[in-house]
């Protein structure tokens, strides 16, 4: 292990973090997508592990080459275009969503390879909101009000975009943009009329959810109303949420052991929303070691800031970050009951293609500013060692032998 860390470039402690989370989901994976092999695969369980290993494995390997050939200022100079890329995709996914009764509006399908535009969309914008941010810092001024509301105009056309096929993901994306502003020193007062304005904005939209047929705000109010008053489904039958309820009860405290949930048959998400439930209920109070990762993860992020000489490498982790761990406490939120049900997977642990790998590349962002870091922090060790050598020294000095 530790000749394998000594490979690994940026934060160790991140890399540990990462490994663990893996150890976990290739086992809860194998275990939740046994019904899933059944209905699809004629009963091949080793499929959905196979593939979780061969995700999470191609996940590493962006890490890494993101790390070793991305230099933080191209993720500044190539942000705009990400940006612009990503948001024809998401559009274009819209539009055949349109022309598709079928189609989700989610998914983009390539032929060879689909994926999801938000993904990608999500990091793009955080690159981009702290290029602006990062521009606009001085010392004795916070950014201005056209500053402010130049992120502003283009977080909200983005996440209404976004809301339109997944509305949980653009309102992740927008409270992320809201705190990397305040980071940013935006003045509070454009922050907190921003707020007022976006939950009159959700509150009118839910009471005139009955006329609208925009997107998803029918399924939106839905699932706020079932959280609030109870699903009238529980009558009868149990829905996702109740048997997430269920699987953390029957876990007790020490589990089921590995393979041992009873529920994950029942459960459609078992393997992506809801995926903590059955690590609960099959590992009991092992599974907090998964909730202490990500809590680990947040103060390694916090560490990798405050080593940060300039201010754009600390916005990307301070966003990437921030977006990384609010969704994980978001989906172990939803399997334990504590928020209504959002769609969100918990990253680096549920099955996932495509997106596994648009989060490794956010991860990569993350690490590559840990590891610029490190070797600014080295350049100058070795700047300080050079001026204390004599001044008629400095000629052997600079001989390379």
């Amino acid at each position: 292990m530790e000749k394998l860390l000594g490979k690994l470039k940026g934060d160790r402690v991140i890399w540990i973090v990462l490994i663990l989370l893996s150890f976990f989901s290739l086992l809860v994976v194998y275990s939740a997508t046994g019904a899933l092999a059944f209905r699809k695969m004629n009963g091949n369980t080793f499929f959905y592990l196979a593939k979780q290993f061969i995700m999470l494995g191609l996940g590493f390997v962006v890490i890494a080459m993101v790390v070793k050939h991305v230099p933080v200022k191209y993720l500044s100079v190539f942000s705009p275009i990400m940006l612009v890329v990503s948001f024809i995709l998401l559009v274009a996914a819209l539009v055949l969503r349109v022309n598709d009764g079928g189609a989700t509006g989610r998914t983009f399908n390539l032929g060879f390879i689909s994926f999801q535009p938000a993904e990608l969309v999500k990091i793009s914008l955080v690159l981009f909101v702290s290029r602006i941010l990062a521009n606009n810092q001085d010392s004795e001024n916070p950014p201005s009000l056209m500053t402010f509301m130049w992120i502003l105009g283009i977080t909200g056309v983005v996440c209404l975009t976004i809301s339109l096929s997944n509305f949980s993901t653009a309102a992740l994306l927008f409270v992320t943009i809201m705190v990397l502003m305040f980071i940013g020193r935006v003045p509070m007062r454009y922050l907190l009329l921003t707020m007022v304005g976006g939950i009159a904005l959700i509150v009118a939209i839910y009471f005139l959810a009955g006329s609208l047929n925009i997107g998803r705000v029918n399924t939106v109010r839905g699932r706020i109303e079932r959280f609030i008053h109870g699903d009238p489904s529980s009558d009868t039958g149990l829905t996702q949420a109740d048997y997430a309820k269920m699987a953390i009860y029957h876990g007790g405290q020490t589990g089921k052991g590995p393979g041992g949930s009873k529920i994950r048959n029942h459960m459609a998400a078992a393997y992506n929303d809801f995926i903590f439930a059955i690590m609960v209920e099959e590992y009991g109070w092992l599974s907090f070691l998964v909730v202490l990762a990500y809590v680990v993860f947040a103060g390694r992020a916090g560490v990798i800031i405050r080593q940060c000489k300039r201010t754009f490498p600390a916005f990307i982790v301070a966003g990437l970050s921030l977006m990384f761990v609010m969704q994980a406490f978001i989906n172990m939120g939803v399997s334990s009951g504590l928020f209504p049900v959002t769609g969100q997977t918990l990253p680096w642990v549920s099955l996932g293609g495509t997106s596994t790998l648009f989060t490794a590349f956010s991860l990569g962002c993350i690490l590559r500013v840990s590891y610029q870091n490190t070797l600014e922090e080295e350049d100058a060790r070795r700047e300080d060692e050079y001026y204390e050598i004599p001044e008629e020294d400095h000629a052997f000095a600079d001989m390379d032998y």
